[in-house]
């Protein structure tokens, strides 16, 4: 199944630096796309179409996504592991704190049957909406990845995503030496082809999307922005 998992700080002139709790970015320098630049992407790149909305929701942060995906999961709406197409300024892959090494060096060392009540890695303030990819990964949720960047995108990917010979991001691979420790009995870590579009204009979805979602992400994205969530929503149908 395809998951499409959408950001609205992709669609600003230039990354916003992160602002304070309760606070929203300085649109000035990180303006947002006008609303015709917004539905040409939508329907040109993503193949969406207002006639044929798709089954979704809208959070405030990015990392309830993830509780999304595992709702549908628990009502045998959504089977796994899936492809996200995730269009978003930042990879959310854990650069910065808290950083990876609780997934690395914990999750990892946790059977997979467990790993899924994400309730404890809020309690221990370890999840969040800049890692929630990660996390979804070492749930063994995502099959496939791919990141549609924002063209001033900052590098913040992490370097457990492996490049191709040319280049290009291959796969990402999560692997440690205490997930090495605990392969007999959870089984080895899957790999996940993960390709990276730093030029959205490059990228084309090539099927349909069961599901969708949309961050507002308020500390990434100033006010001015929140006027195109209407405009995407054009394209949902609300769950």
């Amino acid at each position: 199944m395809r998951i499409l998992d959408i950001d609205l700080d992709f669609f600003l002139k230039d990354c916003c630096p992160l602002a304070e709790i309760g606070k929203r970015p300085e649109p000035a320098g990180h303006e947002p796309w006008s609303e015709e630049q917004v539905v040409r992407f939508l329907e040109d790149n993503l193949g969406l179409s207002r006639f044929s909305p798709i089954p979704g929701r809208i959070f405030e942060t990015h990392d309830s996504a993830l509780r999304f995906w595992l709702e549908l999961i628990a009502g045998g709406k959504l089977s796994f592991p899936f492809h996200v197409t995730h269009v978003d300024a930042h990879s959310d892959l854990g650069i910065g704190k808290p950083g990876p090494g609780f997934v690395l060096n914990t999750v990892l060392a946790m059977p997979p049957e467990l790993r899924v009540n994400i309730g404890r890695f809020y309690e221990m303030q370890q999840l969040d909406e800049a890692n929630y990819l990660l996390f979804a990964i070492a749930l063994r949720l995502v099959g496939s990845l791919e990141n549609i960047r924002n063209p001033k995108s900052r590098p913040d990917i992490p370097s457990f995503a492996f490049k191709s010979p040319n280049g290009e991001y291959a796969y990402i691979h999560l692997e440690s030496f205490v997930s090495k420790l605990f392969e007999k009995t959870n089984g080895p870590e899957p790999t996940v082809p993960f390709r990276v579009y730093s030029d959205y204009r490059e990228f084309h979805a090539d099927a349909p999307y069961d599901f969708v979602s949309l961050a507002l992400s308020p500390r990434y994205a100033p006010k001015e922005a929140d006027g195109l969530a209407a405009v995407i929503e054009r394209y949902f149908c609300l769950i």
